[in-house]
């Protein structure tokens, strides 16, 4: 019992030792933790004053002072300037009057072509005359019977004229003057309506001879004589007339609020080296479903090189700014605050560089929009910014 009572004593003992030395190993690791932390805070502040007091020595011992080299750079003074955004398209010349000729009728074999493929042709000008033998057959025959029906309707009227001078006289029936009357009646009837179908069978007639409806050139005469006429266009006369050209383009949907009957256009043709101003003169109403964009018209003069179908390079100006700042876009930088340019400003002998934070407009071709943080006159950077940091000293010169 006794040798029980001394371990538990012993081992209690040697238990306390061994919490101490524990808590004493805790306590200096926070203790030099501090210390360290300490240290830092005192190099920080140590090295903060070094560098101000380096930097006040330099100032004042001008003998001794570490002279930085100039960074070389390009430089440009910031001018109020026109700039002007476009939407750039690719659009087709088109005619408003293409012309694909068609018989006024049902149509029929051709007979003869009165017209060659290239050839200037006027309104009303006889282009192809079509199989008319059976309608002319029909015509004489019309025209004979209503011939025919005058003569009887002669014979008729003098009848009913004899009928009534003795019915005056009180000879004969009245029966017999009521058809007589009734006789002309009815020829008088049938008459009209030979006449009309005269009319009727010479406007067929008429039909069988297919006049173009436009004044212009026979682009394309796709006939033979021999063949059926039935004006579809790969059978047929396509006329254009190049005297009102336009140039057709499709622009996105998500220009549409940009874009408006009489925004300024400028139309250039490639083939030709040609280049036209015009404005937009149309706008679809609707947002096609496939291309998900709006069909613009814009007219363009008349000219002998352009051809329907000819590829235009459309720019639409969108906007325009007349006295706005610009700067090459290549300048433009951005850092955690946004976008900034390198500007150069005189700081006593020296061009130093500095950041000037600005707010952008538009971006067409090569130029920026600036809208806010340079002024007229501010000198930017345009070469060599990339390795130059604010504050460095810049040389125009090696």
């Amino acid at each position: 019992m006794h040798l029980f009572i001394k371990i538990s004593f012993i081992s209690a003992i040697a238990l306390s030792i061994v919490s101490c030395a524990e808590n004493n190993n805790s306590n200096n690791l926070a203790e030099r933790k501090e210390k360290l932390e300490k240290l830092k805070k005192d190099q920080a502040q140590t090295t903060a004053e070094i560098k101000k007091l380096e930097l006040e020595i330099s100032k004042l011992d001008t003998a001794n002072a570490k002279v930085e080299k100039a960074k070389l750079v390009a430089l440009d003074t910031v001018q109020n300037e026109n700039f002007t955004h476009y939407i750039d398209l690719q659009g087709r010349v088109d005619s408003k009057n293409i012309s694909y000729v068609s018989p006024r009728g049902p149509g029929g074999q051709v007979r003869a072509i009165y017209v060659k493929e290239g050839q200037f042709v006027k309104k009303g000008q006889l282009l192809l005359k079509l199989d008319d033998v059976i309608i002319r057959q029909n015509v004489v025959a019309a025209r004979q019977g209503l011939a025919a029906t005058r003569n009887q309707l002669e014979l008729a009227r003098s009848v009913y004229e004899r009928t009534k001078n003795l019915w005056d006289q009180h000879i004969g029936t009245e029966v017999q003057l009521l058809q007589a009357k009734t006789n002309v009646d009815v020829l008088e009837n049938q008459l009209k309506t030979q006449e009309e179908n005269i009319k009727a069978a010479q406007e067929q007639l008429n039909t069988t001879s297919v006049i173009s409806n436009v004044s212009g050139v026979a682009d394309e005469v796709n006939i033979h004589v021999g063949e059926m006429f039935t004006g579809a266009p790969n059978a047929g006369i396509k006329i254009v007339n190049t005297s009102n050209l336009k140039v057709i383009t499709d622009i996105p949907e998500n220009y549409l609020s940009r874009v408006s009957k009489g925004t300024p256009v400028i139309i250039s043709v490639p083939d030709i080296n040609k280049s036209y101003n015009s404005t937009i003169s149309l706008i679809s109403q609707s947002i096609s479903s496939t291309s998900r964009g709006f069909t613009a018209e814009a007219k363009i003069p008349n000219d002998k090189k352009l051809k329907p179908n000819l590829t235009a390079m459309v720019r639409i100006q969108d906007y325009n700014a007349p006295n706005a700042m610009t700067v090459p876009v290549k300048v433009l930088q951005t850092d955690e605050q946004g976008k900034f340019i390198l500007v150069a400003v005189k700081e006593g002998n020296s061009m130093v560089a500095r950041k000037r934070p600005i707010q952008v407009g538009e971006l067409y071709g090569e130029r920026l929009e600036v809208k806010s943080g340079l002024k007229t006159g501010d000198v930017i950077i345009t070469e060599g910014f990339q390795s130059v940091y604010d504050g460095q000293t810049v040389t125009t010169s090696a």
